[in-house]
């Protein structure tokens, strides 16, 4: 790690799950802010307005390479997946070295494996915290924020790996993009959509389409921690092959893809990651 001059650190902005600039879910990253109180992080990650910002710190537990917290503009995150990717790039481009051919990302869930592939990173995805049928009156409060009725949604489940979602698998990809969803009537549910790609109208380049809304008011472009979650579910259930591409972005210009395979007892979540600013940061 570069030496920190006092109240300055090294600084990058790094595009995650795409290989066209700007395209990406966009992530702020502080290296070496060992030294920054909480209300620090939290300030600096509601003044970038990005859905996350992290901050890399010393590792505290055994065979890690680095810490990280992650920030949205409300509040820390114990694990978000296009986090751990940007995080990880960044680490490497300051100059970390980790210690065995795999990267190993401490956070507060624990400890996060991730590979540097061709052209990508990939970590590990988590074990879920929550899984199982959603309550009904969960569901109903989702089916309404979203507009959707009971007959739109082929399954439902608990996925929550730590931000706190719950998935919705649609019939079609198109179903997906269609959704218009009413923020105030979702109130604080985290929801995720996929739906699968028909070939011969939505071509071959994914197998299906993602969408992650939160409140207040968001929807997130690209999501690792989602499709993380996604992945487990439906491929532990046989509702999506053992690997595919998923879809992310769309709906608000973006083309986030997100690469997913199970391998070595694992769940691996990859994409591109690029550098679009670095320098230093002054607080």
């Amino acid at each position: 790690m570069p030496v920190q001059g006092a109240g300055t650190y090294d600084f990058y902005q790094v595009d995650v799950f795409a290989t066209q600039a700007l395209k990406g879910n966009p992530l702020a990253v502080v290296v070496g802010a060992d030294d920054w109180p909480d209300a620090r992080m939290a300030a600096l990650g509601n003044w970038t307005n990005l859905s996350e910002t992290t901050f890399l710190l010393r590792p505290t537990k055994p065979g890690a390479d680095y810490r990280v917290r992650i920030f949205t503009p409300h509040r820390e995150l114990p694990f978000a997946g296009h986090p751990t990717l940007g995080s990880c790039h960044a680490w490497l481009e300051a100059g970390g070295v980790p210690r065995g051919d795999t990267v190993v990302q401490e956070c507060a869930i624990g400890l996060v494996p991730v590979r540097r592939e061709a052209g990508r990173l990939a970590f590990a995805a988590p074990p879920l915290v929550r899984s199982g049928a959603l309550e009904p009156e969960v569901l109903a409060q989702a089916l309404q924020g979203l507009g959707l009725g009971l007959g739109d949604v082929a399954a439902s489940n608990w996925i929550d790996n730590g931000p706190g979602w719950l998935g919705l698998l649609l019939r079609s990809r198109a179903a997906v993009l269609a959704v218009r969803p009413d923020y105030a009537a979702l109130g604080e549910l985290r929801v995720g959509l996929i739906g699968p790609f028909e070939p011969g109208q939505d071509g071959t380049e994914a197998q299906f389409e993602v969408r992650a809304f939160f409140g207040p008011g968001n929807e997130d472009p690209v999501t690792g921690s989602l499709n993380a979650s996604l992945a487990q579910w439906l491929i532990g259930t046989g509702r999506a092959p053992a690997a595919y591409i998923a879809s992310q972005g769309t709906a608000l210009g973006r083309a986030g893809r997100v690469h997913v395979r199970q391998a070595d007892g694992d769940t691996w979540i990859g994409g591109a990651v690029h550098t679009r600013i670095a320098g230093t940061i002054t607080v």
